[in-house]
């Protein structure tokens, strides 16, 4: 049985979509629809039915998805390794905002000047769907606020923040806090900070955008707790109240403990 026949069994089941795992997979819906058949031929099964909506698994579907997908995540493992055998060819970097917005760029600066001849790939979103990503082998390293806690991941290198409060210079404003996205540790942070300072009824205000964020506080919306090194990317540091807080926001680079990039080492003294 080819495993990328079993490849597209798996998209198809995720997607619940033939357009979709086409779309997934770079293939054109007409050869996702063989392919499926091809698999259906050699089983002696249909693995899905159709309805409105898409396709859905089968009985005989749902008892070979998890075996699939095994062997398609074990089959993609190797693969990666065996490119990166010799040297790093191909390094896959997930990272939230605040930290595309702090050190990325000097990051990215830093691997071209070592290693001229390794591809980058980013992928940016709040914590959870970056360790979702990075557990799933779709990620090489990470860039996680706060600590990962994870039993499968190591913490190659460790960056510290100053973080402040920042509010109008000469300005009242309501109990709003500004913040970057909901689902992120650093949100969850901020606002477990306002109710331990009895802070309970405080209204939030989420703009994807750290330049805005600022802008918005000096006009007086509200306050919003970022790191200095943000402020001073922007600008802001003459324009607002600032307050430094008594404790430092930890960024981890993680990595996988069962596939730790072949520059692990340079990683884990990197400076950024």
């Amino acid at each position: 049985m080819e495993s990328t026949l079993l490849k597209v069994f798996v998209s198809v089941a995720n997607k619940k979509s033939i357009s979709l795992a086409a779309l997934e997979l770079n293939f054109t819906q007409s050869n996702v629809t063989l392919r499926i058949k091809q698999l259906e031929k050699n089983l002696g099964y249909l693995l899905f039915h159709r309805v409105p909506s898409g396709v859905i698994l089968t009985k005989e579907g749902e008892k070979l998805y998890p075996l699939a997908s095994e062997i398609v995540k074990k089959v993609e493992i190797a693969e990666l390794k065996m490119k990166n055998l010799t040297h790093q060819e191909t390094l896959r970097i997930g990272s939230g905002q605040a930290n595309v917005a702090l050190r990325l760029l000097s990051f990215i600066d830093k691997l071209n000047k070592k290693y001229p001849n390794m591809q980058l790939e980013f992928y940016a979103n709040a914590n959870p769907q970056i360790l979702e990503k990075l557990l799933d082998y779709k990620l090489d390293i990470a860039f996680i606020t706060g600590e990962p806690n994870h039993k499968d991941l190591i913490v190659l290198n460790k960056f510290y923040d100053d973080l402040y409060m920042v509010e109008p210079k000469n300005l009242e404003y309501n109990n709003t806090l500004i913040a970057y996205k909901q689902d992120s540790t650093h949100y969850k942070f901020l606002a477990s900070h306002e109710k331990e300072r009895g802070n309970l009824d405080f209204k939030t205000i989420f703009i994807e955008n750290y330049e805005v964020m600022l802008g918005c506080v000096k006009a007086g919306m509200g306050k919003a707790y970022v790191s200095k090194m943000i402020i001073d990317k922007y600008f802001y540091t003459n324009e607002l109240k600032l307050t430094k807080l008594p404790n430092e926001l930890e960024t981890h680079l993680v990595c996988r403990k069962d596939y730790i990039p072949m520059i692990a080492t340079y990683l884990k003294k990197i400076k950024l």
